[in-house]
């Protein structure tokens, strides 16, 4: 009897095993389209890779909400992850701005503490644990309906997001903004002259058949981010918060890849009819500095202390 009741003690002392958890997961962008590829393939390694531990029921892309919704619906736990930009949660966490001016890479990043002050600012901000980082590599361009020849952009009414609004309205254009699935029928209606985009994407959305020219350089740097609500990463137990970390390490080693798929989408834009304008030195150095410096102003302005903290760790 005594023997009993030890290994019934021994049993109820042991921590019991954790039931398979699913999180809800909803992307800004479109499913199938290139900023939300790299989460859906974050999300399929999961599945995989936390079977009878964790998995994501990924419920859609902007039919199930509005992309400036999405940060709500994640800070407020409707859903417990998301794929999103900064862009789209600024009022949120409107220093958040200072992640496109990063020109290092996430693992630079989480290699000299910058992650850390990144995640820490989401946490106290937005109610998120932000647990990884695509779109390295990927710089925004300036595309158009007719052509410039330097660095000014007055008397074009451009589309816009927070990303480049500093930088645009310092070189002298008229800013409207709109959600992404809006944006061909602007161009169509000659509503706008142009509007902010990376060097991905463009294709994906049509675009190409409204526009004639992308601006080159390219500046600043794309930021898709994984959120997790806060409450329920606290929520998960060791193994599942073990798995969802694996799958953030996986997802940004590819993006490497971006390097290659850039070059292939120049050389896509070019085959749809979009041409190259081209700045020459002077112009290119006034372009990329205007870019830096407004972004910059911008974001010191909202918030100087983090500001200079994470410039201190996101340039180079």
């Amino acid at each position: 009897m005594r023997l009993m009741l030890v290994a019934v003690a021994a049993l109820i002392a042991m921590p019991s095993t954790a039931q398979e958890v699913t999180l809800r997961g909803v992307s800004a962008f479109a499913l199938g389209t290139t900023f939300s590829r790299p989460f859906e393939a974050f999300v399929d390694w999961v599945n995989e890779n936390g079977k009878d531990v964790i998995q994501i029921d990924l419920r859609g892309g902007p039919e199930t909400m509005s992309p400036f919704e999405v940060g709500n619906a994640v800070s407020t736990g409707v859903v417990d992850i998301a794929n999103n930009t900064s862009a789209f949660y600024t009022g949120l966490v409107p220093a958040g701005d200072a992640l496109h001016l990063a020109t290092n890479t996430i693992q630079d990043q989480r290699a000299n503490g910058c992650f850390e002050k990144i995640d820490a600012i989401h946490r106290e901000q937005m109610n998120v644990k932000y647990l990884a980082r695509t779109g390295d590599h990927i710089e925004f361009h300036l595309y158009l309906t007719k052509p410039i020849g330097k660095p000014d952009l007055r008397g074009l009414t451009i589309r816009t997001t927070p990303v480049y609004r500093a930088m645009f309205e310092e070189l002298g254009a008229t800013l409207v903004r709109t959600a992404p699935g809006e944006v061909y029928t602007a161009l169509e209606r000659d509503a706008i002259d142009g509007y902010g985009w990376p060097i991905q994407g463009v294709l994906d959305l049509g675009w190409e058949e409204q526009t004639k020219y992308r601006v080159d350089p390219g500046f600043y740097q794309v930021d898709v981010n994984f959120l997790v609500n806060l409450d329920t990463w606290n929520a998960l137990n060791d193994a599942q918060r073990s798995v969802l970390e694996r799958g953030a390490e996986w997802i940004e080693v590819r993006n490497a890849d971006n390097i290659e798929i850039n070059a292939s989408e120049a050389r896509k834009q070019a085959e749809a009819g979009i041409q190259t304008i081209a700045f020459d030195d002077v112009d290119s150095e006034r372009w990329l500095e205007v870019a830096q410096t407004e972004g910059w102003a911008a974001v010191t302005e909202i918030d100087a202390e983090i500001g200079e903290a994470l410039k201190a760790c996101l340039l180079n």
